[in-house]
């Protein structure tokens, strides 16, 4: 304790804190000579000892550096012990302290040595967007952006947005060149950028057919020596010339092009001679298509470039180069694998896994759609040179035939015997047809349900129905699942009026083949035959969701929905069937019908008309038009039209009279007695010209006015006698039948022939004017008192022009046409 000094009474113990610390005075640094010697040895890096502050043991002594004369320390460890503080007050504070530990915590703070009660820190500062490089960044993502978005739109098929925001990076873009040029980095220009932005461009121009705008794009490309391989993009503008069918221009290109890929762009440079041989043929020039052809076929063969050279030779006609051309054709290897790499092993539980997952991916699906388009090839250039090659056709087919067999596609030669069969039949050498389908009556039963189904199809054609429902049993017998087969039983059974029983043939071809068109169609009908409206109604708006424009369809939809008395349905799809077949006169007819019935004469007037100026022939519209003009006091006008009926029904003594009547009615009375005077000549016999003639002979007091009532007396009377003996031979007809069966043969016989000459009486008689002819009696006062114009009534409205195709069109031509025959 003798080294522990107690502060004085009269000491401050706060004293000393408002004098000046020459530790912190920079400006006396250099005079100090512990610090310079700090400097420059490595004496300063020691620990520095602990500064002595007021309020210490050692109370009112001025402080001094560190390095200056210090008091010797009370304690052992170097450190001024602190001293006892007096009255309770609270100790001051040291100069140094222990991080997180204050003589606060005695006054209840809590305990925080991490600073967390101030709450998170602060975000960090944002990059500021305001500097050059920062500007160019934010406009090359834009301009990026905008070629994805064109890509993407053009993808989905929207060709108008994909070239606006083309056009949109491209302003991006130049506004990214002025940037850098401003910011002193013009060396640093994205050239990759402004050959993507050029390029879609472009590429968007020709897809929208501003073909100018393209061409000048790409050309913009191609003079920039900067761009490196842009003199490919020439095919680009090749194809644009193709398209404009300025060939000599392409081919220029095309060879430009040519030159300046180099050999080992192999495949390219095969694709751009194919191209030019493509063009070669547009001009008619098949010499050097056939050059550019062969090259290809004798570096790297391909079916597309083999059937073109094909097409060449037989445009100039050389057989033989044909016949190598097909051969080389065969032969072209198609870089697929076996259908029997799909087939299953029955042990391998893993592989049949694999092979299930495989059997319908992307590549196999390509491989059958390569597979398919050389089939097609195969036998179309087998179609087109048969009849070529040798002196007939039959003999070019078995030549084919031969070499297909020996070749991969040996199924193929089945089909082209079917072929062989299907161009028999367009030479209406319907013998020969049947004698080769029948040569497949022993094959495979793929090949016989396909012959069978033909030769089917074709009794039927022949109204031969037996046979055709024989070759549809034995075509549904080789493959159960040919919908074609299927669809030829119900027809046969369709035309037996077994129509339940081909409702079922067609249910189930359509099961086999729900996009049977011919079944579904089929079907309908015979729903129809049934009197089911709503079940044939269902089976037609199906069909139209599958046919869109299909005139039949829409037509047997219109028909079902007048049978449901539904006539504004009707109407509707009669209106979309005529933006089909708009010049169809039996479809603008029954629209005027329909409107007719409506009661809107004016509508029914233009569409009747209009039927009329497409086929003028149509007795229906013609009565209709006449009619509708009497009715509106325009006589002159239908005097037309009945002379047009005059002339298509000449036998029809009623189409004259009305020409007459229109005359009289329309005041032309010398024309009308002109009229009904040769009328009588053609039809001396008919009482209704009579009677109009004594009629006008009278108002116009003419003097054979007594000749004409001498004739119209004798008519009548004969008119009576006939009456009458139809009459007794009716009853006499009558009093027969009632005869019992023991009764003499001879009178049956007497009757029997009575019955035979009345009824042609009856028959002539009904040639006749109705029994409401406006004379009643054969007096001249009677005459007078008694004449009524036959055309003071309005005429019964005609009936519709269009016929009902669904009852009374022929079977096989138009309800059922179902065209079997493969493509």
């Amino acid at each position: 304790m003798e080294h522990v000094h107690l502060a004085a009474e009269e000491d401050d113990l706060y004293s000393g804190y408002n004098d000046y610390n020459p530790t912190f005075d920079s400006e006396e640094l250099d005079n100090d000579a512990g610090f310079q010697q700090a400097v420059r040895t490595s004496h300063g890096r020691r620990p520095p000892m602990t500064a002595k502050f007021p309020g210490t043991a050692i109370g009112g002594r001025a402080l001094g550096t560190s390095f200056g004369s210090r008091m010797p320390m009370a304690s052992s460890m170097g450190r001024p012990m602190t001293g006892a503080v007096q009255d309770g007050a609270a100790r001051p504070m040291t100069a140094v302290r222990a991080a997180g530990y204050s003589s606060a915590m005695t006054r209840g703070s809590t305990f925080d040595p991490l600073g967390q009660s101030k709450g998170p820190a602060p975000p960090l500062e944002g990059k500021s967007e305001d500097t050059p490089d920062e500007k160019v960044k934010i406009l090359e993502k834009k301009v990026n952006d905008l070629i994805e978005e064109s890509c993407l739109a053009h993808g989905h098929g929207d060709l108008q947005l994909s070239l606006d925001r083309a056009k949109e990076a491209g302003r991006k873009e130049r506004a990214l060149v002025r940037q850098r040029e401003q910011s002193g980095n013009a060396d640093h220009i994205n050239l990759d950028l402004t050959y993507s932005v050029l390029f879609n461009l472009a590429t968007q121009y020709a897809n929208n057919d501003m073909y100018a705008e393209a061409l000048n794009t790409y050309q913009v490309i191609v003079k920039n020596k900067m761009f490196s391989n842009a003199g490919r993009l020439k095919v680009n503008m090749a194809n644009i010339h193709f398209k404009q069918k300025n060939y000599p221009k392409a081919i220029k290109l095309y060879r430009m092009a040519l030159d300046q890929i180099s050999n080992s762009h192999k495949e390219m440079r095969i694709k751009i001679m194919q191209n030019i041989g493509v063009v070669f043929i547009r001009m008619g020039q098949y010499s050097d298509a056939i050059t550019s052809f062969e090259h290809i076929m004798s570096e790297c063969p391909n079916i597309k470039t083999g059937f073109n050279l094909i097409l060449c030779y037989y445009a100039i006609g050389d057989r033989e180069r044909m016949k190598k051309a097909f051969q080389k054709l065969i032969c072209v290897p198609l870089g697929i694998d076996e259908e029997d790499k799909y087939i299953p092993p029955n042990d391998d539980t893993h592989a049949n896994l694999v092979i299930e997952a495989i059997k319908n991916d992307k590549l196999h699906q390509m491989e059958r759609e390569r597979k398919a388009l050389a089939e097609k090839f195969i036998m179309t250039s087998a179609k087109l040179i048969a009849p070529a090659i040798e002196a007939t056709f039959a003999a070019g087919f078995d030549w084919c035939v031969d070499m297909v067999k020996s070749s991969q596609y040996v199924e193929l030669a089945n089909d082209l015997e079917i072929n062989k069969a299907i161009t028999y039949l367009r030479q209406r050498d319907f013998n020969q047809a049947v004698e080769t389908l029948k040569t497949f009556e022993k094959k495979d039963s793929r090949v016989k349900s396909a012959a069978a189904t033909n030769l089917s199809f074709l009794y039927f054609l022949e109204k031969d129905y037996d046979q055709a429902d024989r070759y549809a049993d034995l075509a549904m017998t080789a493959d159960r699942y040919n919908p074609a087969a299927l669809i030829n039983k119900g027809n046969t059974v369709f035309v037996k009026k077994d129509y339940e029983k081909a409702a079922e043939f067609y249910k189930e071809a359509l099961r086999n083949d729900s996009s049977c068109t011919e079944a579904l169609y089929n079907l309908g009908l015979t729903y129809k035959r049934l009197g089911r409206l709503e079940e044939s109604l269902d089976c037609f708006l199906k069909l139209h969701a599958i046919l869109r424009n299909s005139a039949q369809v829409m037509w047997q939809l219109a028909n079902l929905f007048e049978m449901l008395e539904d006539p504004h349905q009707a109407i509707e799809w009669l209106m979309q069937l005529i933006t089909v077949t708009p010049t169809d006169p039996q479809v603008l007819a029954k629209l005027g019908e329909l409107y007719d019935s409506e009661g809107d004469k004016s509508q029914a007037f233009q569409y009747y008309q209009e039927s009329f100026r497409y086929f003028p022939s149509n007795i229906d519209v013609i009565e209709w038009l006449g009619a509708y003009y009497i009715d509106t006091q325009f006589c002159e006008k239908a005097i037309q039209y009945f002379e047009r009926a005059t002339l298509i029904q000449p036998t029809q003594v009623k189409w004259q009279l009305m020409v007459a009547s229109c005359y009289r009615r329309s005041g032309n009375y010398q024309k009308a007695l002109e009229t009904y005077k040769d009328i009588h000549r053609k039809f001396p016999e008919n009482v209704e010209c009579l009677r109009f003639l004594v009629r006008l002979c009278t108002d116009m007091g003419m003097k054979e006015v007594q000749d004409y009532a001498t004739k119209l007396k004798k008519v009548e009377k004969m008119k009576e006698i006939r009456e009458q003996r139809v009459k007794s031979a009716r009853e006499g007809s009558t009093r027969g039948t009632r005869r019992e069966g023991s009764a003499s043969s001879d009178s049956g016989h007497s009757s029997h022939g009575t019955s035979a000459k009345g009824e042609r009486l009856s028959a002539k008689m009904r040639a006749l004017p109705g029994s409401n002819e406006p004379y009643e009696a054969s007096s001249q006062r009677d005459i007078d008192a008694s004449y009524v114009d036959p055309l003071g009534a309005p005429m019964e409205r005609p009936k519709t022009a269009a016929k009902k195709r669904n009852e009374d069109d022929d079977f096989a031509d138009e309800e059922l046409g179902d065209d079997l025959l493969p493509e």
